[in-house]
């Protein structure tokens, strides 16, 4: 299972119900809605995901 970036959710990777590639890397999403959020500005939902794993070390 993957996190959606933007609403957090888990999504199945094998079919999930929308997905993309950037920079390199595949990202999944729940719905094609949290696709383009994503598209609009994915260095945000990045950012959060590095934060995220920051704190969880911590």
């Amino acid at each position: 299972m993957a996190k959606d970036l933007v609403c957090g959710m888990e999504v199945d990777e094998t079919s999930p119900p929308a997905k993309i590639t950037y920079k390199g890397k595949e990202y999944f999403f729940c719905t094609n809605m949290c696709k383009i959020k994503f598209e609009e500005n994915p260095e945000k939902y990045l950012t959060l995901e590095d934060g995220e794993r920051k704190n969880e070390m911590s």
